[in-house]
């Protein structure tokens, strides 16, 4: 069973919103109502906010701002600070305290005018590549098929954008969040260079930065929007500019084939071949694609899934500094329990972890200097979107964080090395459910993936729910 609105305003993109309300054909006021009844008529299925803030929404439409996306309806997701709403990273050992102030990605995310209506829901800390949660708590649904998951860790906010609730949503990513849930839900999900957006408040505590935020969409024109959007807002210091992208170059590349990821895992049959679809058309288009191998060796994967257990070990530990005094430890999910016990038997390899982690941004640029390419194109994730329950925090492990390293094998190579990635929805499930596509670029280079994703997208329109 599907889910997803109907009307009119739910099928513009950010964009055609912001345009239809700048041309007077509808106001922001009627377009966050709009957006309200959607979120109230879907959400009991989808299950994909955790707070709400309709009635300061209503007035800020009354006089919203000026930006790209004036007067357009969003959402932020819950482990970003938003003034007067509690940030609760999703897990029951946070009180539900009102935040004092906005966090710095919640006000340049203002500037572009949106509105925002609320918070959505994610994993405990963004751990899990799927929006579940233990103890029985109803998990986010996926509006392709409510027995699916949505992805994670943003899977709430995808949940949102391709069920039509609102045309854009904030995401963040740490080894895929952005990337998984925009495959799982049909969207397109562009985690930029580090540095490139303003960063998560945890980002510089950090020894490897892998955290960047971003948003999902429905369409690479309000993708590319925000970007411009947010590098008028604070251009980034020491990469080469993005621009405002509006549509592909003429320029052919030469684009690297990764059909299999670094952990050894075999992308499973429909994936492979919605990968190798994508590139058949690149080369009708006129672009050349040849295989190459990966930029890092097996150690990599685990690395980052040392560096996984670190953080959430971080969490146990030091809660009460990160989160507050009234932080309840007892409270903790089971897999950031199962991750922070992996680190204290193995906590002797982080030195070695992290210089790992930190060697990749040099590997990985050698892959594209050796190959002589622009572009990596690969799966997005090693196999489709599983059912609700095949990444349950209550499943037995370390079965359940084996299934998490079979699933998430291609995502963490751009958190690890500070390169751009993006997911596109180009190809469908026999069951009907999206596929996820990836392209990687050279560091700073996210402009080649906004043209890139342009042409696949007038080439191929992306499949959505909304007509």
């Amino acid at each position: 069973m599907t889910v997803h609105a109907t009307d009119e305003l739910a099928r513009l993109d950010a964009v055609g919103l912001a345009a239809a309300i700048a041309a007077g054909e509808v106001s922001a006021a009627e377009a966050t109502d709009a957006a309200i009844a959607r979120a109230e008529a879907l959400d009991p299925q989808l299950n994909a906010l955790v707070v709400t803030d309709f009635d300061r929404a209503r007035a800020h439409a009354s006089a919203p701002g000026t930006g790209v996306f004036s007067g357009v309806p969003t959402v932020i997701k819950d482990n970003t600070d938003v003034f007067g709403l509690p940030t609760r990273q999703g897990s029951r050992a946070i009180p539900a305290h009102p935040a004092r102030a906005d966090e710095a990605f919640t006000m340049s995310f203002r500037e572009t005018g949106v509105v925002i209506l609320g918070k959505s829901t994610l994993p405990a800390y963004g751990f899990n590549a799927s929006t579940e949660f233990d103890g029985g708590e109803e998990p986010t649904r996926n509006p392709w098929n409510l027995d699916y998951s949505t992805g994670a860790s943003s899977g709430g906010s995808a949940a949102l954008v391709a069920a039509g609730v609102v045309p854009i949503a904030h995401a963040n990513d740490g080894g895929g969040s952005i990337r998984i849930p925009a495959a799982a839900c049909g969207l397109v999900g562009l985690k930029g260079t580090r540095g490139r957006i303003v960063d998560p408040h945890e980002s510089a505590s950090l020894p490897v930065n892998i955290l960047a935020n971003g948003i999902v969409s429905r369409s690479v024109r309000d993708t590319a929007a925000f970007f411009a959007a947010a590098e008028t807002y604070k251009p980034a210091i020491g990469l080469p500019p993005v621009g405002h992208v509006e549509g592909p170059n003429d320029r052919r590349l030469r684009i690297g084939l990764l059909l299999d990821s670094v952990n050894g895992t075999r992308t499973d049959d429909e994936t492979r071949f919605a990968v190798q679809d994508t590139a058949q058309l690149l080369e009708k288009l006129g672009h050349e694609v040849v295989e190459v191998q990966a930029p890092v060796g097996d150690r990599f994967m685990n690395d980052f899934a040392h560096y996984w257990a670190m953080l959430a070990f971080s969490v146990q530990k030091f809660g009460k500094r990160l989160y507050g005094t009234d932080f309840d430890a007892t409270q903790l999910d089971p897999l950031t329990n199962y991750l922070s016990k992996r680190f204290l038997r193995q906590a002797w390899r982080t030195p070695r972890a992290i210089s790992g982690l930190k060697k990749t941004t040099a590997q990985y640029a050698a892959t594209f200097d050796n190959a002589g390419i622009e572009a990596v194109l690969s799966p997005t994730l090693c196999h489709t979107t599983p059912k609700l329950g095949f990444l349950s925090p209550d499943v037995e492990f370390p079965e359940m964080f084996d299934r998490l390293l079979r699933y998430v094998g291609f995502t963490p190579l751009q958190n690890a090395s500070g390169a751009p990635g993006i997911s596109l929805p180009c190809g469908l499930t026999a069951e009907g459910l999206p596929i996820g596509v990836h392209l990687g670029a050279r560091y700073g280079h996210e402009r080649t993936l906004l043209e890139l994703a342009y042409e696949l997208e007038a080439e191929r329109p992306f499949p959505t729910l909304l007509g």
